[in-house]
């Protein structure tokens, strides 16, 4: 008689219609038994529509049923929110005291460098009335989903991406609403989206502290939060505001990143600091917190995110904050 634990591996390769994520990894698998050469399994109908459920019922048999002994196989749905199926180990903020330093390409960044590690990998954008991340990753497809919830929409490389801009009639459209309308869309971009199974959510959120920050502190289980900042002597007081509110919402500042920090002139193997000197060290110890990386003027990653390929950046300053990221969230964990 086939283990349970080998039913459940086997429904690793039951990849759900438009995300291309596993009814594992998506952890709509509720109950799996076994009995004789029968094969019953429960799944979560959360944010499946009737069609996307169908062909769940049609294919996960046919998987099943390769198994040595399996016989017969029972595909049902019971009812489940979203929220009470995403499992997410580490939530990750970022965070800006002002608009215009690249907090969001330093959002995808981190993203696109986790998943380059093998992480499971989501991002939230939270920027409601200034969206970017769709268009860095050339996304442009409507999410789908039920009545119960919406599925994210997956990036080339297997990010999974949620962003108002994604809902829109047009990406160009004004977004013009009132704080308590866009913090009710951030919690439902928490509450009604199946993430399932997670290493790391990526929050993108907008500039300043005002009322999305605040309801994403207040409604999220944050486990950390990154600092986006340039090299501007003006920028140490509005770092210290993103601070001062990240301590006083009881959460942690993870670490800093300076963007623009300089331009690297390959002709003359200089690097010039356009935005004056650097203040990476400063800003570091403002925050009581680790510098995790300096990012460049780079005219290559301008014209991927431009052209929606920020995925396909090569420059070792990618991979480089997935490893500053990782490490100093395993040393918190410690």
């Amino acid at each position: 008689m086939v283990s349970e634990s080998k039913v459940r591996e086997s429904l690793e390769s039951v990849l759900v219609p438009v995300v291309k994520r596993s009814l594992v990894g998506l952890n709509l698998v509720r109950e799996v038994s076994v009995s004789d050469a029968k094969v019953k399994v429960i799944l979560a109908s959360a944010a499946l529509n009737a069609g996307t459920q169908d062909w769940v019922k049609t294919k996960t048999p046919e998987i099943l049923k390769k198994l040595p002994g399996v016989e017969e196989v029972e595909v049902s749905f019971i009812e489940a929110k979203p929220k009470d199926l995403n499992e997410i180990t580490h939530i990750i903020a970022v965070m800006s005291g002002k608009g215009g330093v690249g907090k969001s390409l330093v959002a995808s960044l981190l993203a696109v460098g986790l998943k380059r590690q093998g992480f499971d990998i989501g991002i939230l954008d939270a920027d409601i009335t200034g969206s970017s991340i769709p268009k860095m990753f050339g996304i442009s497809a409507r999410p789908t989903g039920s009545d119960n919830g919406l599925l994210p929409v997956i990036s080339r490389s297997g990010i999974e991406v949620m962003s108002l801009n994604l809902l829109l009639q047009n990406e160009d459209d004004a977004v013009i609403w009132r704080g308590p309308l866009i913090g009710r869309a951030i919690t439902q971009f928490w509450e009604e989206v199946l993430w399932g199974r997670l290493d790391y959510l990526i929050v993108d959120l907008p500039p300043g502290t005002a009322d999305a920050p605040l309801t994403v502190m207040q409604t999220l289980p944050i486990s950390g939060v990154v600092i986006v900042f340039t090299p501007q002597d003006l920028v140490e007081m509005i770092v210290k505001k993103a601070v001062n509110m990240t301590y006083k919402m009881g959460k942690r500042v993870i670490g800093v990143i300076e963007n623009m920090s300089y331009l690297y002139v390959p002709e003359i193997d200089k690097k010039i600091e356009i935005f004056g000197k650097s203040r990476a060290e400063q800003m570091a110890d403002a925050a009581r917190a680790p510098l995790l990386g300096q990012l460049p003027i780079d005219p290559e990653l301008a014209r991927l995110c431009d052209d929606g390929y920020i995925e396909h950046y090569s420059g070792d300053i990618v991979v480089n904050l997935g490893k500053a990221l990782t490490e100093v969230v395993s040393a918190e964990k410690k």
